[in-house]
Parts: C-alpha cells; sequence; structure tokens
C-alpha cells in the first residue's frame, strides 16, 4: 500500500509541473492512461476554469454536473488535484453552499490553491489527506463527487466506507471512475505503473456495486460512459463510468411528548 501511495505522489506530483508549465498534463503518460475525451467539459465550463486548473485534469469524467448539484450544498471532492470539479462544483452550489477539496500531494495543493485564486471563487476549502481517511467530521457534507481516484485507493473498502461516513443522511454519492467489465490478467493487476495508469487498481462492476451496498448505501447505479482502448487488460473491457449511490435518509424520530403520544 504505501509502495502505491509513493508512486501515486510522484507521478502526480510530476504532473502539477507539468501544468504549472503550460503543458498538458493528460494523455500519453502513466499517470493518465484512462483519459476522457476532449469535450469532456463544455465550453462554458472551460471558460470559467483557469487554464492550470484545465491543464492539470487528469479526469475521466464530469463529476460536477453527474452530481446534479444545489445551491447552498456542502461538496467534498475526493483526489481533487488542480480543483477543476472543485471549483466548477463551487459555481453550482453559489456563495450559500461550499466545496472541499482532499488530495493528498503537495504539488497539486499548491496548484489548486493558485487556481482558486486566479479564479477568484471564496467558498472552497482545499485539504491535505488520504481519501482512506477524511479530516471532516461525520455528516457534514451533502455530496461525495470524485474524479477517476477511487481505482487509486489501495483500500477501497476504507475509502467508501470514509465517504458514508462523512455523509449526511440522504448524501449522494456520485463518481466518475474506471471500471472493469471481466477479468484482468494477474500480471497487469500487480503492476504500478498500470495501477497509477487507472487500470490495475479499478474495480469490476459487480465488486464495485457489492462495495458501496455493504458499506450501506442504497440505490446504487453504475452507467459506463465510454471504452478505453486497453490491450494488455483484455480479455476485460475497460470502461470509464458514473457511479452513483445514496446515504439512506434518517428514520423518523419518533415523537415522545405528551401531546403527540396521547
Amino acid at each position: 500500500m504505501d509502495a502505491i501511495k509513493g508512486v501515486i505522489q510522484q507521478k502526480y506530483g510530476e504532473a502539477a509541473g507539468r501544468a504549472r508549465r503550460g503543458m498538458q498534463a493528460g494523455c500519453g503518460d502513466a499517470a493518465s492512461s484512462c483519459c476522457a475525451p476532449a469535450d469532456l467539459y463544455d465550453d462554458a465550463d472551460a471558460a470559467a476554469i483557469p487554464a492550470g486548473a484545465r491543464l492539470a485534469s487528469l479526469g475521466c469524467g464530469n463529476p460536477a454536473a453527474l452530481a446534479e448539484l444545489a445551491p447552498g450544498e456542502i461538496v467534498l471532492d475526493l483526489g481533487s488535484g488542480g480543483g477543476i470539479d472543485v471549483l466548477l462544483s463551487a459555481r453550482r452550489v453559489g456563495p450559500t453552499g461550499k466545496v472541499y477539496g482532499l488530495d493528498m500531494t503537495e504539488e497539486m495543493l499548491s496548484l489548486a490553491r493558485d487556481n482558486q485564486r486566479q479564479a477568484g471563487v471564496t467558498n472552497v476549502e482545499f485539504l491535505k489527506g488520504d481519501i482512506e481517511q477524511i479530516p471532516l467530521p461525520d455528516r457534514s457534507v451533502d455530496v461525495v463527487i470524485s474524479n477517476c481516484v477511487i481505482n487509486l485507493s489501495a483500500d477501497k473498502d476504507r475509502a467508501i466506507a470514509e465517504a458514508f461516513r462523512v455523509l449526511k443522511p440522504g448524501g449522494r454519492f456520485a463518481v466518475a471512475d474506471v471500471v472493469i467489465r471481466g477479468e484482468v490478467p494477474s500480471d497487469l493487476r500487480r503492476s504500478l505503473d498500470r495501477w497509477i495508469g487507472c487500470v490495475a487498481g479499478a474495480l469490476e462492476e459487480g465488486s464495485y456495486r457489492s462495495k458501496l451496498t455493504r458499506a450501506g448505501f442504497e440505490s446504487v447505479d453504475v452507467q459506463p460512459t465510454h471504452i478505453h482502448h486497453a490491450p494488455d487488460a483484455q480479455p476485460a473491457r475497460v470502461t470509464s463510468a458514473f457511479v452513483r449511490a445514496r446515504k439512506p435518509a434518517a428514520a423518523a424520530q419518533t415523537c415522545c411528548a405528551p401531546a403527540c403520544c396521547a
């Protein structure tokens, strides 16, 4: 687990450096071998975000749009990178809402904070930490989003359990992630390069559903969006997907006042 974490920090730190130099951190390297289509974000979203945030994007979806965020909501982005999805979410929840971005890589956090200042966004806070140990209280956020990050975790059960813990009752889990259909060759699963490339650590679709259900989520849905070219993963099929689930709402409190119990 420590080896995986160390390589992830190194590769994503390098990606942040490329974005600072005006280079696309995306397709063509180990940190981004499951790249999303070029039109992942529409023109309006792209125009509202600093170039450094766009260049640092290594995602496989648009979770800020997927989550159908509402004004006033509190959002947590797991593995927020250069901050693109945090800043887009902040626009959607408005000044009465708030968005936390959580990342373990210092270079990405520094880049994200610079992007926040450039964008002039104030309803955002970037936190350093691991998605397996979220530095927020129980029941503190309305929505957990993430963009091609859950697959990188070496302890996905813990990461999913932490997402469940910090969500308020009725809160939503809405992430873009790489999902496997079929069996990935065992030698590929052991490859650190392919783990960083979002393939070796990706969950099989049925396993993803099971882990969310075991953590306590309901209304679990996995919707594939596009297929990646990953010949070394054959016979499995590697897809990007929108993964949705909901934390059950709190049970109605029983009224024990005399007026209620008469």
